[in-house]
């Protein structure tokens, strides 16, 4: 039997996890290697030369400490900065992640859709590029958020978060209003991963219902696309995660759902 593909998720923090559970339910024979690069996180607080510098020599090492089949980078503004670079320096194949704009516009019924990123992820040229290429028609919405990325690591690592900062965060998204329901927006594109970490509080909080779009799902079949279906499960196959940091994780149960019931090391 051969071994298991090994598959490295890299992220700022957490919010790779929504992208790393994706990917396990289409590769659950997979090796997977999980990094978090929380000793520079957020990455909104940097500058593009800034993210470039750190992102591109660290992706380096982690291919040669782990040499992984394939990389996924579950970050939106790392992403979009640092995908040629790295597909330049090194051969394994690369996903990226990307504000899901195209998707959005095409099935939002109002025409009127907001893109939910980071500050960094919201002013890059290569989502206002996705806007040209691919609003359709539709009125697009770019709102920064300064702290919702942070709000949702806290949350996932058993923090007090509470519902008026994220409600605070999210409501420039809703342009219109709720007795208009044929002239407001609809959709809301989730363009960081770690926004699906708070997708039950951010619907329950949100004034109207709209349709959230999670790259997540696309993001797998892409990973599938490139090292293909599974084949018989592999019982040796596991999982690491790993902090840039170097502190040890301390959230076994909180990451085993996200590492396919498995126990990271």
């Amino acid at each position: 039997m051969a071994a298991p593909p090994t598959i490295l998720v890299f992220d700022s923090g957490l919010g790779g996890l929504t992208v790393l559970r994706e990917i396990v339910a289409a590769r659950p024979d997979a090796h997977y290697v999980y990094v978090a690069d929380d000793a520079f996180f957020p990455y909104g607080h940097h500058t593009e030369e800034e993210i470039i510098a750190r992102v591109v020599p660290l992706v380096g090492e982690l291919i040669r400490l782990h040499e992984p089949d394939l990389v996924t980078i579950a970050c939106n503004t790392a992403s979009t900065l640092v995908m040629a670079h790295l597909r330049a320096a090194y051969t394994v194949p690369f996903v990226g992640t990307v504000p899901a704009i195209k998707p959005a516009c095409a099935s939002s019924k109002t025409k009127r859709v907001s893109v939910l990123g980071t500050r960094g992820t919201v002013k890059r040229e290569y989502t206002h590029g996705l806007i040209r290429d691919f609003a359709q028609g539709c009125e697009v919405t770019l709102v920064g958020s300064p702290e919702l990325a942070s709000l949702a690591e806290a949350a996932l690592s058993g923090g007090t978060v509470s519902d008026a900062d994220i409600a605070a965060e999210i409501a420039p998204c809703f342009v219109g209003t709720a007795h208009d329901a044929a002239a407001r927006t609809d959709t809301v594109v989730l363009a960081c991963t770690h926004y699906p970490l708070l997708l039950e509080r951010l619907a329950r909080l949100a004034p109207w219902p709209v349709d959230w779009i999670d790259p997540a799902p696309a993001i797998a079949r892409r990973v599938v696309d490139l090292i293909g279906r599974p084949g018989d499960i592999f019982d040796g196959a596991g999982a690491e995660m790993i902090f840039t940091s170097g502190r040890p994780h301390e959230l076994s149960r909180a990451l085993t759902a996200f590492f396919g019931g498995r126990v990271p090391a």
